[in-house]
């Protein structure tokens, strides 16, 4: 009887809101997937609107989700409400690497303890928040034109 090779694939932990996609998001997304199986982790609707403003997210929870599963180098995904959450979500998958922006270096990482090595992603220079800005610049420009044009 012939047996079959299984390759098993190392955990990666990525978590963040993930709330408007951009390239820095996909790139962070495909490095994890070089050293594994990547689970990512989500912060709900409520703890996104509590830590960014009343105004966020843009996307919801369940299209956040769809997005992140959508994407080739995510091959999990859960979300978590609080620091607790996340903790245990990050303890009970028991990550071998937690992928995280450079600008966390030297500063307190949720869970990281349950990692068996913290990988820093050195950040592109791509933000959510810069593109909701540049949405809404565009959006008042277009308006503006508009207004002054009369028919």
């Amino acid at each position: 009887m012939e047996g079959r090779l299984t390759e098993i694939k190392a955990k990666v932990w990525i978590n963040g809101t993930f709330d408007v996609l951009h390239v820095g998001h996909i790139k962070l997304l495909e490095f994890g997937s070089t050293f594994g199986s990547v689970r990512v982790g989500l912060d709900t609707d409520q703890r996104i609107s509590e830590k960014k403003g009343k105004y966020r997210p843009i996307n919801t929870l369940q299209d956040r989700i769809d997005f992140m599963l959508g994407i080739r180098y995510v091959d999990s995904v859960v979300s978590f409400s609080d620091d607790d959450s996340l903790t245990n979500c990050i303890k009970e998958y028991d990550p071998d690497y937690f992928i995280i922006g450079g600008d966390y270096k030297g500063k307190k990482i949720i869970g990281g303890e349950f990692a068996k090595e913290i990988i820093f992603f050195d950040r592109l220079d791509h933000s959510t928040t810069d593109t909701i800005k540049k949405i809404i610049e565009i959006h008042e420009k277009e308006s503006s034109s508009r207004r002054r044009i009369r028919y």
